[in-house]
């Protein structure tokens, strides 16, 4: 009979491990056995991760040469339009989407949100290239682009003042969402020459003011707040 090197409990001669503590039971006449080689490596190191700057060196040439080879195919092959612009544009918004994630993570929000809206900016302007008139982008496009800029920026800003749940973001949302269809149908009947009256978006206003009073409600009450997280599970 056996036992326990560490709490001295005794031992059934078929157990590998102690009930106890755990401790692995061994056989000083089987320490000579070689035991079989295992399969993952013992050092460190050995199998490579792909690194962020890795990542980010792949992406740029991938989206530098997507840029350069259209644009030699439009000004040698197909040069009836200017239809690389889009594509330049496309990979430019790609390119700035992607940076704080892959090439620099500490970029702050406010940073990161304003060079997504200038991105997409630039990409309305050179894909302006191919229409006749740029009356759309400074009518419609940028003023669109420059709201959902500020829109987006509300949600940082907001975050330094109260605490970001996900019911005060969804009072966020819900408060944005017809501000930005009011805008978009006033700026659609300005481009158009029609008269400022709003519509299909006085319906979207009428059910998001609806969702924001019941939303209020929720958060002023401490005791309904908590039994709404209890049955949703947030």
């Amino acid at each position: 009979m056996s036992y326990c090197v560490n709490c001295g409990v005794e031992l059934e001669a078929s157990l590998k491990e102690c009930p106890l503590c755990h401790t692995p039971v061994i056989n000083p006449n089987r320490l000579n056995i070689e035991f079989p080689a295992s399969p993952y490596p013992d050092n460190k190191g050995q199998v490579e991760v792909v690194k962020r700057k890795d990542l980010g060196i792949l992406l740029s040439v991938v989206l530098t040469a997507t840029s350069a080879t259209c644009l030699l195919l439009n000004l040698l092959v197909f040069d009836a339009s200017l239809w690389s612009m889009s594509v330049i544009g496309g990979c430019i918004c790609l390119f700035v989407f992607t940076f704080p994630a892959i090439f620099y993570s500490k970029t702050p929000i406010y940073v990161s949100l304003l060079a997504d809206g200038v991105s997409v900016a630039v990409y309305l302007f050179l894909i302006s290239f191919l229409t006749d008139s740029d009356t759309w982008l400074l009518q419609l496009g940028l003023p669109i682009v420059l709201l959902l800029t500020i829109c987006a920026e509300c949600f940082p800003l907001l975050s330094r003042f109260f605490p970001l749940t996900i019911l005060s973001c969804s009072l966020c949302i819900f408060v944005e969402i017809p501000i930005f269809c009011v805008s978009l149908e006033l700026l659609i009947k300005h481009l158009l020459g029609l008269p400022y009256r709003i519509t299909w978006s006085a319906v979207v206003l009428t059910v998001c003011v609806i969702i924001d009073f019941a939303l209020v409600t929720i958060l002023a009450k401490k005791r309904l707040r908590n039994e709404v997280r209890r049955r949703l599970h947030f």
